[in-house]
């Protein structure tokens, strides 16, 4: 289109910033082109972008078609039961576990680091595609795990330390100092805290909506209903300080002591259920619990992991997988193979869930370094994994290529780590 000047010339029209060429410019026909090089997997992470692209490979039944390739026994799929759709999904799952414990166990691994805070952080949690750090410098930061951007910041309301704090998708809780805070991540900004001194020590935290249960010096489990801001039962654990804290989705508090033992109590009846110990004299540092699998895992300040099956109580594996602390574990939620653990001798550690065995063990390159400028907070500097043998001695590795791994967060093909340091790192883990 041209547009006529005062001067009688013509010239083209410039197109408005709303009419420039983004993805969503291109037809159903070129989309389905482009979705059918696709394999099933990526068909399906695509197919949970938008609206729009899940409604076009619904309708173009590539994801049904791709599967019945590879199902060479499976009906035609007009001829597929109503569950098939079901069915799909649990493959599109199980596949996903698949490729992250491969990537995991034999890929190449970029790790991502850059300066979060002012002084050390030695705490993390990555959900949602979003990462929380915090403690050391009076202030959470919450970030992309794609760009890296910090996308907000919580303030500590006084000079009460914070001791730990988790998140959802609506909000934040913390412990700090005597007190359980929460601050809204959405709308108007309140910070509210409970209405009294709960406990005079808190040593770890977890909280599932709408309860905060606190691990106390004094050995009990104190429970602070988020909604009246008073605590509304204290249940002993055990007679040593509480150092970790795992919750069930069936209403089970897993608890680690400085003594070595686990104690499991019921959050409806306030009874103790069963009490689990270790074969090392370690105290317990770190829990995590896999509701798909009911497994409960620990690590213990002489390096031991231990796996006991929550339906038999019975202990499944107890193995040295470190020569000193361990610090902390997880995995990926729906994830039964693989379990990540990383301690004071910088280690990050694969093991798998069902036997204890260390499959891979990675730490940092540090003679392979790119920068990439970005925000406010710096640079993010871009290194290489390298993975170590079975016998090689982490002694005489630099303490530069492995800082303690102080806290790590376990998500698909990624894992973050904070080290007590002012950097956070991200492993990204390819195929």
């Amino acid at each position: 289109m041209e547009v006529t000047t005062t001067s009688g010339q013509t010239r083209p029209k410039k197109r408005s910033a709303r009419h420039l060429t983004t993805v969503y410019a291109l037809s159903q026909d070129i989309l389905c082109t482009v979705f059918s090089l696709l394999d099933l997997l990526d068909l399906g992470r695509c197919s949970c972008v938008c609206k729009s692209w899940r409604t076009i490979i619904s309708r173009s039944k590539l994801l049904q078609t791709l599967y019945s390739k590879q199902q060479q026994n499976c009906p035609i799929i007009s001829d597929m039961p109503v569950c098939s759709e079901k069915i799909l999904k649990i493959h599109l799952q199980r596949l996903a576990m698949d490729r992250h414990k491969s990537s995991l166990q034999e890929g190449t691994t970029d790790v991502f680091q850059w300066k979060g805070h002012s002084v050390g952080v030695d705490q993390c949690r990555m959900k949602m595609g979003l990462i929380l750090t915090g403690v050391g410098d009076k202030v959470m930061r919450l970030w992309s795990v794609e760009n890296y951007k910090c996308l907000d910041e919580f303030s500590l309301p006084d000079r009460a330390p914070l001791v730990d704090f988790d998140f959802d998708e609506s909000k934040v809780v913390g412990l700090v100092g005597t007190r359980i805070c929460i601050w809204r991540r959405n709308g108007k900004r309140s910070i509210f805290s409970s209405r009294e001194s709960l406990f005079t020590k808190g040593l770890c935290m977890r909280y599932v909506d709408p309860e905060a249960v606190v691990g106390c010096e004094d050995g009990t489990a104190r429970l602070f209903d988020m909604y009246s801001r008073k605590c509304s039962r204290i249940i002993k654990m055990h007679a040593g300080p509480v150092t970790c804290l795992a919750l069930s989705d069936d209403q089970l508090i897993l608890s680690g002591s400085s003594l070595g033992s686990v104690t499991i109590s019921d959050l409806s009846s306030d009874q103790r259920v069963a009490a689990l110990r270790t074969t090392d004299c370690g105290g317990i540092r770190t829990l995590c619990f896999n509701p798909c699998s009911h497994l409960v895992f620990s690590g213990s300040t002489s390096g031991y992991a231990s796996c006991w099956d929550l339906r038999t109580m019975r202990t499944l594996w107890n193995i040295r997988v470190s020569p000193n602390v361990i610090y902390s574990m997880h995995h990926l939620r729906g994830d039964k193979s693989t379990l990540v653990v990383g301690g004071i001798d910088g280690v990050l550690r694969f093991l798998n869930q069902d036997t204890g065995v260390v499959f891979s063990r990675c730490i940092m390159d540090e003679n392979s370094v790119s920068n990439s400028s970005r925000d406010s907070y710096g640079v993010v500097q871009i290194r290489k994994a390298r993975r170590l043998s079975e016998d090689t001695r982490i002694d005489l590795i630099p303490k530069s290529s492995r800082p303690s791994i102080r806290c790590l967060g376990v998500g698909m093909q990624k894992v973050v780590t904070t080290h007590n340091e002012k950097y956070i790192k991200i492993w990204k883990f390819n195929r």
